[in-house]
């Protein structure tokens, strides 16, 4: 019989030990280098400084990267690129959370809520509609991301509707930290 399709949270603890193995490889001096590096690709770079931007373990390294690369290109033309790799970033955490974590953790949450009133709560019209609008300020912000695109995978959001919104939400959140370089420099 295959183990993996026995482990019922097989997600969870893949998220688990992804994080783990983040916080390991963030030590590892040579990647540091290659990621600043990155810097010199121009808008190749702000496409992978925008992946890497939305993510809670690299969203310094892609502000590091966005910072370099707003010494030589144009705020504009970064918030787009980079908020185009914003959305390939959030796109891969919302595919994730929308089809398969969210699964795992609704199979826990029924073991500890067995009345659902958690979820009666959100569905009332007072909260129905507060996920979706704080989940798109917390990707709006230039905080990582994870928090806002669980907040909107819960909504029961369109991917096309994720994807606009995604987008949209990415480059405001790039450009404002470009923009913020220019008012701090000298």
């Amino acid at each position: 019989m295959n183990t993996a399709r026995v482990f019922k949270y097989k997600n969870l603890s893949l998220v688990a030990a992804s994080l783990i193995f983040a916080l390991f490889i963030s030590q590892y001096e040579p990647l540091h280098i290659f990621l600043l590096n990155l810097g010199n690709l121009g808008y190749i770079g702000a496409f992978v400084a925008g992946i890497l931007f939305v993510s809670t373990f690299k969203v310094g390294i892609g502000a590091v990267i966005l910072l370099i690369l707003a010494e030589e290109l144009s705020p504009v033309e970064l918030g787009l690129i980079g908020g185009l790799g914003g959305v390939v970033g959030d796109f891969t955490i919302f595919h994730f959370l929308k089809d398969n974590l969210s699964k795992e953790v609704e199979s826990v949450y029924n073991r500890i809520d067995s009345k659902h009133h958690f979820i009666k709560l959100l569905h009332t019209k007072y909260f129905s509609w507060t996920l979706p609008v704080i989940g798109a300020v917390i990707m709006a912000s230039p905080f990582p991301d994870e928090l806002g695109v669980s907040l909107i995978s819960i909504s029961k959001m369109k991917t096309y509707q994720f994807l606009i919104l995604a987008f949209i939400l990415d480059v405001i959140s790039v450009f404002l930290v470009v923009s913020a370089s220019f008012l701090i420099k000298p």
